[in-house]
């Protein structure tokens, strides 16, 4: 799965440890907003969970740096 910029950029933060509420604020976005991409993502990669969906996306993006 491609993700878009916004989906990349949510799924960096949860890699680094950010909470939804975190995300939020540091994307001037609502919580809500961010668990919708969240569940893009999931859905999308066909994850299980949060950490899941970063192993993933990490196995099939080798090049894929957490900044």
């Amino acid at each position: 799965m491609k993700l878009s910029p916004r989906k990349l950029e949510i799924l960096t933060l949860l890699a680094r440890g950010f909470t939804d509420k975190e995300i939020a604020l540091k994307l001037n976005i609502s919580k809500r907003t961010v668990q919708t991409h969240i569940s893009s993502i999931l859905t999308g990669l066909n994850a299980r969970n949060r950490v899941n969906a970063v192993v993933l996306y990490m196995a099939s993006h080798p090049r894929w740096k957490v900044k």
